[in-house]
């Protein structure tokens, strides 16, 4: 940031507004590059006034006019106001009027108005007049660099470093070093599940995203080799960066548990975005919080991000009853889709093909699509093994499971534990999917034939290869007419 900010300034942009979340260290900045360039740099926010380096202290506090009005008097050649959390006061339209004086004439007479704001809300008047920067969030070594800090003398190994770095990518400044600094407090070492368990609470904060705490394993799954093996290989022996896969399939064939097992098969978080919770009631509020949360998976590094029954969220693009809400937000979510050069990894679910619009299948958008059909023989049998060995549940007659789903065997196996009867009895509590809902799992199968891979093993999904039938033969006797 302090880059931009010296060129913008070189360069007479009179309105700069910086978007940080770590305010300290943005000021910490621009107080460096006044020092170095010999700016005359002002700071002022609502509870201390003006602070400047002419010795002006308290001056304005408690009134953000008088503070932009300050800007006027100062005397060096290179003028710079900085001006905390300014969206609060911008309903006043002589201080929209002031500043845009102030911003107009800057531009001749060098004198910089410097906006510090976790969030931007620039009124109509001023939009033109301002130039929004981002304060990035701290980077993999400037994270390492914390970390020796708080270590001191006793420094740990470069793979611990980059272990800890990899886990605080996301944090603040201020965030990552409470977070290490609790780790130190709790054993005596910074341990990266101490800030990954920080990060979570960071994410339930800004409800944006949540952080997957739980402990599943591609061995907690039957079946589905083919999408394991594709996305281990992508995560863990590539040399470029994997983009996400779609997985379609029948309710209930284990699409979400794949998704939350993933993170920990691979070693990576697994962040769950809920884009129906992104909804805002203010306009473009909804397609700002899905911006900003594709934005904090990014600054999280290697993370697997969760989308889970993406169709229903995007049902309503290009229907008559949208009011083009989702459709913005679905065309946010195709830039991101092909454009992002980050580590996160997307893993979408869907139930309902016929929901989504045919731009989001197309080539490039994910690396893979997906389907997953209810388990053959060979994958019941070990997800019946998973689920009696969960439920504690002793070897016994299994019942006629036909078309039945991984959800629908770990249901029959806790009805059985739970009522305390036989598996063949439990089962007929159970009604699978592909009879209640028929004609639906149909239409999906039928359109998956063909246009995507097989979970289950490699190839197309549907595509069975063709046996030729023997030719009859039969011998006739030569005497026999």
């Amino acid at each position: 940031m302090k880059k931009d900010l010296i060129e913008h300034i070189n360069a007479a942009f009179s309105g700069i507004w910086i978007q940080s979340h770590q305010v300290d260290e943005a000021e910490a900045e621009i107080r460096h590059a006044a020092k170095d360039h010999g700016w005359e740099l002002a700071i002022w926010d609502i509870a201390n006034g003006i602070r400047s380096s002419t010795g002006a202290k308290g001056v304005a506090a408690g009134d953000p006019l008088a503070g932009v009005k300050h800007l006027e008097g100062m005397a060096g050649q290179t003028c710079v106001l900085v001006v905390h959390n300014l969206h609060r006061f911008l309903g006043n339209a002589e201080l929209v009027q002031v500043i845009q004086n102030a911003l107009v004439n800057g531009k001749a007479d060098r004198r910089f108005l410097v906006v510090l704001s976790p969030v931007v809300q620039i009124p109509p008047e001023l939009e033109k007049l301002f130039v929004v920067l981002e304060h990035a969030l701290p980077d993999h070594q400037q994270l390492i660099t914390i970390a020796e800090g708080l270590f001191g003398d006793d420094q740990p190994s470069k793979g611990s470093l980059n272990r800890i770095a990899e886990a605080a990518l996301g944090l603040t400044h201020f965030e990552a070093e409470s977070a290490m600094a609790l780790s130190i407090t709790r054993h005596g070492e910074i341990r990266p599940e101490v800030i990954i368990a920080h990060k979570a609470q960071a994410l339930k904060n800004g409800s944006l995203l949540a952080l997957h705490r739980g402990t599943e394993s591609f061995a907690d799954l039957g079946g589905l080799g083919a999408v394991k093996d594709f996305c281990v290989n992508a995560l863990k022996g590539s040399k470029v960066k994997p983009k996400g896969i779609l997985l379609l399939g029948v309710p209930g064939t284990g699409k979400s548990a794949l998704a939350k097992a993933l993170g920990n098969e691979v070693g990576r978080p697994t962040l769950q975005m809920d884009i129906g919770a992104l909804m805002g009631s203010l306009v473009g509020q909804s397609e700002a919080n899905l911006r900003q949360a594709l934005k904090v998976a990014e600054a999280m590094g290697k993370v697997i991000l969760h989308v889970d029954e993406i169709e229903k969220a995007l049902s309503g693009v290009g229907g008559q009853g949208d009011s083009g809400v989702s459709t913005r937000m679905f065309g946010t979510l195709l830039t991101w889709l092909s454009d992002h050069q980050s580590d996160v990894f997307l893993v979408a679910t869907a139930n309902d093909i016929s929901k989504l619009p045919p731009e989001l299948t197309r080539a490039e958008r994910f690396d893979a699509i997906f389907m997953i059909d209810t388990p053959s023989e060979q994958e019941k049998a070990a997800i019946w093994c998973i689920c009696m060995a969960e439920f504690g549940l002793p070897t016994q007659a299994l019942p006629n499971a036909d078309a039945w789903t991984g959800a629908e065997i770990r249901s029959c196996c806790r009805l059985s534990t739970m009522l305390g009867i036989p598996l063949a009895e439990a089962a007929t509590n159970v009604v699978p999917v592909a009879v209640t809902n028929r004609e639906a799992v149909e239409r999906l199968r039928t359109w998956a034939t063909g246009r995507c891979l097989s979970a289950s093993s490699p190839g197309i999904y549907g595509m069975t290869p063709v046996t030729t039938q023997p030719r009859r033969s039969r011998q006739v006797k030569p005497s026999v007419n």
